[in-house]
């Protein structure tokens, strides 16, 4: 049964599955696309399928300290889940890095950041 939510009743709408081990993110890295654009660096491999796009999102430590490098994987996070929703991506491994400048940037910005990168590396 879906998660109930207080404003929608049921939410209809899928979580996009995560990159999570660290072998995903090094084969985005060595094999796919990269484009760095403002606020965000986006690196995507394409994976033969037609499945929903799998997201990995990382933050290196220059950002910060735990508190601003979790408050930026949110921002991307929440960019990427709005963006994704207007604009399905299928059969791709997505990888977002923050950079220092995406927690300062301003959220509309930052989400066209993530369209311009998405455009740049043909997804």
């Amino acid at each position: 049964m879906p998660a109930k939510t207080e404003q929608t009743g049921f939410r209809t709408e899928r979580k996009p599955d995560r990159l999570k081990q660290r072998a995903d993110f090094l084969r985005a890295a060595s094999k796919g696309r990269k484009a760095a654009i403002g606020g965000v660096v986006l690196q995507a491999l394409p994976r033969n399928d037609q499945w929903p796009a799998r997201l990995g999102f990382t933050v290196t430590k220059k950002v910060g300290n735990a508190v601003i490098r979790n408050r930026t994987r949110r921002r991307l996070k929440e960019a990427a889940r709005l963006l994704l929703a207007e604009r399905p991506v299928t059969g791709f491994d997505l990888v977002l890095i923050g950079r220092d400048s995406t927690r300062k940037r301003n959220f509309i910005t930052l989400q066209g950041d993530i369209r311009r990168a998405l455009d740049k590396t043909g997804v």
